[in-house]
């Protein structure tokens, strides 16, 4: 799974994030909704993750890794 939290809190995405990491990502934002998100390692993103972490607007860490979601979605 490409979704995890670091000891320090942060939501972390990894790799490719297929459709499968939707719910566990949602999961986690709603049980941790001030938690830093951290998808700078993140290579590729289904829509339906995309959905969720638009949906949550969680506090990034950096810009993501998907050149193609960097190009629409500012972070900053």
């Amino acid at each position: 799974m490409t979704v995890s939290r670091r000891s320090d809190g942060t939501i972390v995405l990894d790799g490719s994030c297929p459709i499968e990491d939707a719910e566990p990502l949602l999961e986690l934002l709603l049980a941790t909704p001030a938690a830093p998100f951290d998808w700078t390692q993140c290579d590729y993103l289904h829509t339906a993750v995309l959905q969720v972490i638009l949906a949550a607007r969680p506090t990034f860490s950096g810009q993501c890794g998907d050149a193609w979601v960097r190009q629409w979605v500012e972070t900053s």
